[in-house]
């Protein structure tokens, strides 16, 4: 898919995913061939060359001095940002064949308020600062959360089909609905700014009227947009509150 995407000719410079697509050396391989960089996490168990020798990513880590860790966003969630720790620390090379000047890391991610980590293998084509594969590794949580949106506005994962092409429809169809909500919330956002004490209008939102305003016959145009107006003043204070609540943390 990555290299056909490629082929394509569509623009892209990185590829992202977890651990199972981390873990295949021929994937990596092939993100390589075809000009791209990619951020892949990795299991804890799993081991990296470097200078000194090949060892497992969590005794590396473990050997990390205080300094070596540096607070940054991966990007803006439901709840604000995303403020992890991250180190990176380079290793060697999988291939003989990479183009001059071309990168590998080890990326560490660490949420300070569980210490739990997430690894990374990272690859660039040229030299690359630990802020651009952070955004790159956030990234990744964005796409995810479209699938998961994708799932609950418009049904992706609900196609109960065994056959390429049959899949392949409903799941065209499903994006296609997505793009249709995603882009007219937009639009509609530009057109209608949100006043002070409520929140921009959300894909959800805009969901939950587009649905009353063709399947209900009971309420009005005016009495709909007053509940979503309430819903949004409401979602509006909660925010300020959690906001609140973590800047005093």
């Amino acid at each position: 898919m990555v290299t056909a995407a490629v082929n394509a000719g569509v623009p892209a410079a990185w590829v992202a995913g977890d651990e199972v697509y981390g873990a295949d050396p021929d994937l990596r391989r092939a993100v390589r061939a075809s000009g791209l960089g990619y951020v892949l996490q990795i299991g804890a168990n799993r081991q990296v060359p470097t200078g000194a020798g090949t060892h497992r990513v969590d005794e590396l880590a473990a050997s990390l001095p205080a300094d070596a860790w540096q607070k940054r966003s991966a990007g803006t969630g439901s709840k604000g940002k995303r403020h992890y720790s991250w180190a990176l620390i380079g290793i060697d090379a999988e291939h003989d064949a990479d183009p001059d000047g071309a990168a590998h890391h080890l990326l560490i991610r660490r949420n300070d308020t569980t210490g739990e980590l997430a690894y990374h293998r990272c690859y660039s084509p040229r030299p690359v600062s630990l802020a651009r594969l952070v955004r790159v590794a956030g990234q990744r949580w964005r796409i995810e959360e479209s699938f998961q949106a994708g799932k609950g506005l418009c049904g992706l994962d609900e196609h109960q089909v065994r056959r390429w092409t049959s899949w392949h429809r409903w799941t065209t169809l499903a994006m296609l609905t997505h793009a249709f909500l995603a882009v007219t919330t937009a639009t509609e956002r530009d057109r209608s700014p949100a006043t002070a004490g409520l929140i921009a209008l959300t894909v959800n939102e805009f969901r939950r009227l587009f649905d009353a305003l063709l399947l209900a016959t009971d309420h009005t145009i005016d009495t709909l947009l007053a509940w979503s107006r309430w819903r949004r003043r409401h979602q509006a204070r909660a925010r300020a509150c959690h906001y609140r609540r973590r800047t005093q943390q």
